[in-house]
Parts: C-alpha cells; sequence; structure tokens
C-alpha cells in the first residue's frame, strides 16, 4: 500500500470539549489546508515558515464554519516526516464534523487507526519499537507505566538492541568473507573477540528477557485477590486501600456474590485488587457460583491477601492454619499475605499469640483494622516489595512488549546456537545460518526487518489521529 496520499483524522477524543485539533498528513497538506483557511491578516499558508502558528477562519464557500488556530509543520521536520497541519478548532462535535467532510471533499482521505504514527515509522522518523511505545505512552495510567513507555519512545531498548546487531553484523561479514576464500583457509574473524561479543549479546538477552516479568506487571497493572470467609471486612479493606465506598458493606454473610475489581496506584506502580465472595461452605445457589470464581480469581491474580477477622481467628486459629496451608500448598509460586483485620479488638497478648502461630507457616503477616484505617499504609509498602522497582530507579532497559520478548528468545536461540557452533569448531557457513537467524530476530524489534501483515496487527491497534 502506497502512503503519498493526504490523510485526515481528529487528534483529540472525540466528543465535545473546549478544544479540539484535527490533524492533516501528506505532499498536500498544505496546499489542502490553505485552501479552506482564511488568515485574519491574508497569510498564504504556502508561504509561512515551519512550526509557526495562524489564526484564521474555517471557510466552505462563503460559510464561515470556525475561529481556528492553525499549525504549520514542514516535512521532513514534522511527526510523520510529511507536511502537517494541525487545526484547533472550537470543540463542538458540529464543528469538527463539518471541517473534516470539508476537508474530506478538498482531497484529504480519513486515517486509518495509527497510520500518522506508520507514516513517522515508513519515513524513519521513528524505530518500530519506539512507534509501538507511542501506544504505550497514550494508555499509561501510572508513573512506571509512563517512564517505561517514555525511556522506549526515546530509544533507549532499540538503541541497545541496535548495537549488539550492528556489532553482531560486522562479525558476520568477516564469517562471510572467510566463506569466499574458503580454499584458502584463513580467518578474518578473531574467534576469541567473537567468542566474548556472543557471550555478552547472550547476558544482555538474557536480562532483557529476565525483565519482561517485571515490565508485564507494571504495564498491565499488578492483580491482587483479596480472599477469606464471609464478612471478615474484605469489603472495607477494599474500600480502605481505595480511600472511597467502592464495594457495599454490611454485617450480612455473602453480601459481596461476585467480584469486584478497581485499582490502585501505589508508589507509581498499578494494582488492580479484586474483592472477591468468601469461602465457605453454602447451599446459596448464586454465592457458591461466587466462590467458585474466587478459586478463578486467585489462579489469574499474583498475590493473594488472606483475610480473617481478629476474635474468629483466635478462635478457630488450628481450622484457620489448615486453610492458610491449603492455599499455599495450592498455589506455592504466589506471594501469600495473612491478613488479621479488626485488631483493635486483641490486646497485646493475643497479637502476640497469633504472631506465634503463624510464624512456622513462613507466611507474611499484617495486622490491620480496616475500618480505622491503621496498619493500611504497612499493607500497601508490603506490596509494593513484590515488584522490582530496582530497574526503573536505575533507569534500566525494562521490556514490557510481548512481541519483543518472543523476539528476544528468538534471537538469544540462535545465539546460544552460535556459542555452541564455535565451541565445537562448526564450520562457518552453518555457524554463518545460525548468526542471520539471529540477526534477523533483532531486526524484526526495531523494524529493519518487517512485513505488511506485521505492520498492519501492530498499527491497527492505535487509535485513530496518532
Amino acid at each position: 500500500m502506497l502512503y503519498n496520499d493526504s490523510i485526515v483524522a481528529l487528534a483529540t477524543p472525540s466528543g465535545a470539549g473546549a478544544i479540539a485539533v484535527i490533524r492533516i498528513s501528506g505532499n498536500e497538506a498544505i496546499t489542502i489546508g490553505n485552501s479552506v483557511f482564511k488568515s485574519i491578516k491574508n497569510k498564504d499558508l504556502l508561504k509561512q515558515k515551519t512550526h509557526t502558528l495562524h489564526l484564521g477562519h474555517i471557510i466552505d464557500d462563503t460559510k464561515t464554519l470556525d475561529e481556528v488556530l492553525v499549525s504549520i509543520f514542514k516535512g521532513p521536520n514534522s511527526y510523520t516526516g510529511e507536511n502537517t497541519i494541525e487545526i484547533s478548532c472550537h470543540g463542538s462535535t458540529y464543528i469538527q464534523q463539518q471541517i473534516i467532510q470539508l476537508l474530506l471533499r478538498k482531497g484529504c482521505r480519513m486515517a486509518d487507526p495509527g497510520e500518522f504514527t506508520l507514516r513517522a515509522f515508513l519515513n524513519g522518523k521513528l524505530d518500530l519499537s519506539q512507534a509501538e511505545a507511542v501506544a504505550d505512552l497514550i494508555s499509561s495510567d501510572n508513573e512506571a507505566s509512563h517512564q517505561i513507555a517514555m525511556q522506549q519512545m526515546r530509544g533507549g531498548f532499540s538503541n541497545e538492541i541496535a548495537k549488539l546487531r550492528e556489532e553482531l553484523l560486522n562479525f558476520a561479514s568477516l564469517i562471510e568473507l572467510e566463506l569466499d576464500f574458503a580454499e584458502e583457509d584463513v580467518e578474518f574473524a578473531d574467534r576469541t573477540q567473537f567468542h566474548e561479543l556472543l557471550n555478552r549479546i547472550e547476558f544482555v538477552l538474557k536480562r532483557l528477557i529476565d525483565s519482561f516479568a517485571v515490565g508485564n506487571v507494571i504495564k498491565n497493572g499488578i492483580p491482587v485477590a483479596i480472599v477469606g470467609e464471609p464478612n471478615v471486612g474484605k469489603s472495607t479493606l477494599l474500600n480502605a486501600l481505595l480511600n472511597e465506598e467502592r464495594a457495599i458493606v454490611s454485617e450480612i454473610a455473602g453480601t459481596t456474590r461476585d467480584t469486584i475489581e478497581d485499582e490502585l496506584v501505589i508508589g507509581g506502580i498499578g494494582f488492580r485488587f479484586i474483592d472477591t465472595a468468601g469461602i465457605r461452605e453454602t447451599q446459596d445457589v448464586v454465592e457458591s457460583i461466587g466462590i467458585r470464581k474466587t478459586f478463578e480469581k486467585i489462579e489469574q491474580s499474583q498475590v493473594v491477601l488472606y483475610l480473617f477477622e481478629s476474635l474468629k481467628f483466635k478462635v478457630q486459629s488450628s481450622e484457620y492454619i489448615l486453610e492458610i496451608e491449603k492455599v499455599k500448598n495450592q498455589f506455592p509460586l504466589k506471594p501469600l499475605v495473612v491478613v488479621i483485620n479488626k485488631t483493635e479488638l486483641l490486646t497485646e497478648d493475643e497479637v502476640a499469640e497469633i504472631k506465634n502461630q503463624l510464624q512456622p507457616l513462613n507466611v507474611i503477616l499484617e495486622m490491620i483494622s480496616a475500618k480505622q484505617n491503621i496498619g493500611i499504609e504497612e499493607l500497601k509498602n508490603q506490596l509494593l516489595s513484590f515488584v522490582n522497582t530496582g530497574a526503573l530507579r536505575n533507569n534500566e532497559t525494562i521490556v514490557t512488549n510481548t512481541r519483543h520478548y518472543d523476539s528476544l528468545l528468538k534471537a538469544l536461540n540462535e545465539i546460544q546456537k552460535v556459542k555452541y557452533g564455535l565451541e565445537t569448531e562448526l564450520s562457518s557457513d552453518l555457524m554463518a545460518i545460525d548468526i542471520k537467524e539471529a540477526l534477523y530476530h533483532f531486526g524484526t524489534i526495531t523494524g529493519q526487518v518487517t512485513n505488511d501483515e506485521l505492520l498492519g496487527n501492530i498499527f491497527a491497534n492505535f487509535c485513530i489521529g496518532k
């Protein structure tokens, strides 16, 4: 598909607002804009400098549609690398549609989702990983995901990959040169240096692959299941964590009959709290369905908060300890935090006794009063400790994109094949095949190797206007 026509789209969210921005990009963008714009000072947009603003009106024949501010960005010094103008008009949906329809009649076509960023990629303004970071930046809803998206958009990840790819490409060229002089039996590539390079590439790839575990939860939020018997304060805890009355609270057991989800940002990291129906034996059909969903939500969560009511735990501690062991054994890889609620009803000796009883289980214990907001900040800090934020503080590259993760795994597999071939003195022609495969997977990350299907899949998820 050729991208040499002029496209138009609303660059701001649809709906009424104070201001709306309509974006046009293409070789004829300024010409088309000039044909519908009348400057208050009779300026010709075609003669104006790039990166300038101009006040005037959008005119449809003799009808004035709106007073607007037009921004001019001449290619290649624009987001897309093409001539681009942005029309800032009043945010009436009627005005927006009238201006866009006028521009369509003047020769524009409606932009596809992500087409402005796609053109930026095709015109060399962004590599593919940076383009994907644009979508992540738009969807970021906490400090951590915003920081990662900004780092990738600035080229931190792609620069690291490009440097490794360039060094590997240099050695690949020397290996290929050896093949041309196979009869002379000469070596142009220093095997010792090559082995050091492969070790370094393997180390970086493993670090990037390992970072995906952190990056994925930062990008999507960390799901935390709040479970326990009915009426122990799960909904009250959720409200205390969120600092709002999100869940219904009553003294009636089984009030929460379905899962309730909400999000909270702690230390720049997003957590998705899931208040589930209580775990207990019941004849209530609807409540039974909720309990079954509870176990499904535990399976989907990454952290489990097992909540107990303090006075009941004091009386039924042996029974509850068995339940804790059961959950811990069923989900051994999930952090389990035992939360004792309503601790204001206990004496200091009773609190100490509960701590002694739970110590052999080697679980994390938090003593709180959700109703009185006691221990809530300590619980938040405990949740934050489950996330490795050191990489963020050190500004290290963190992988959040599943496509990148898959390409890194494939590249690592090929690098390990090359290392094995080097150690076993495999022939250069066979090593060259594995090197080319590794280079290919590096290239798919930054877009040096791509196809229309891949680009379609990536940019289809963008919003129109970006």
